[in-house]
């Protein structure tokens, strides 16, 4: 799914140049659970940059769901970032002034998806993530873990082939997060390729491999273990076809 050769990011800042990622070589298949982890200034964040094609590789190759991510324009660069990644933050990034349900139909918006068909797999995820309920409220009326939950219901919306998690317990206590977590967990036990950037050492105990950066390079790539039955009761999230998903009246 992701391919990765020789990747070198160099940040021109003025009469400096700053080298975040030194010729990298990565391999993800479909449906694997990933922490990124290491020291701040690793190249951690400018990885995740790169791989959710927020920000274009300085040489190297880059190949996503085989097609040449650095052989592609701008507009395409766009169009396959919308499409196929879904991305959720440690601030949450939802915009006040909008519901639960309009942050989460947002991307769709853009689309030009019909409303009807926003609506409804809207609803559908919202439920997927136990918040059907508080479909109406807007950011201020919510829990830093139900902020959260929208997040990650609007990241699955377009349904992405890649979700790439930036510290997503950051700014949640940690029964909180221990939730958020259970939720990504959940999601990659049914197929979802998870690629987590994280500083917690907790969240590396969750991952099945885990790469370690130092100094904008590789320095280790660690698998681990299958996953332990660890969803608790109540925390995670149920399977829904959004397709066949009721508009509630």
């Amino acid at each position: 799914m992701i391919r990765l050769r020789n990747v070198t990011k160099i940040y021109d800042m003025g009469e400096a140049a700053v080298r975040a990622l030194t010729q990298v070589d990565l391999d993800i298949a479909p449906g694997e659970y990933v922490g990124v982890m290491g020291p701040s200034g690793s190249g951690k964040t400018t990885l995740m940059d790169v791989l959710g094609c927020l920000s274009r590789a300085t040489s190297g190759t880059y190949e996503f769901a085989g097609q040449r991510v650095d052989q592609i324009d701008d507009v395409g660069l766009a169009t396959l970032r919308g499409e196929q990644i879904g991305f959720i933050f440690q601030a949450f990034n939802l915009l006040p002034r909008l519901t639960a349900l309009e942050n989460v139909e947002l991307p769709l918006l853009y689309r030009r998806v019909g409303r009807h068909e926003r609506r409804e797999r809207s609803l559908a995820l919202l439920d997927r993530v136990g918040l059907a309920d508080r479909a109406a409220h807007r950011p201020t009326e919510l829990s830093g873990g139900e902020r959260q939950r929208v997040a990650i219901a609007r990241a699955l919306i377009n349904r992405p082939s890649l979700i790439l998690a930036d510290e997503p317990t950051g700014a949640l206590d940690t029964a909180t997060g221990d939730a958020i977590m259970d939720i990504i967990e959940t999601l990659n036990r049914d197929g979802q390729t998870v690629i987590v950037v994280t500083h917690d050492p907790r969240i590396g105990e969750r991952v099945t491999r885990i790469l370690r950066l130092r100094d904008g390079a590789v320095e280790r790539d660690e698998a681990q273990s299958k996953i332990g039955e660890r969803i608790s009761g109540g925390t995670g999230i149920l399977p829904v076809d959004t397709d066949k998903m009721p508009v509630p009246s």
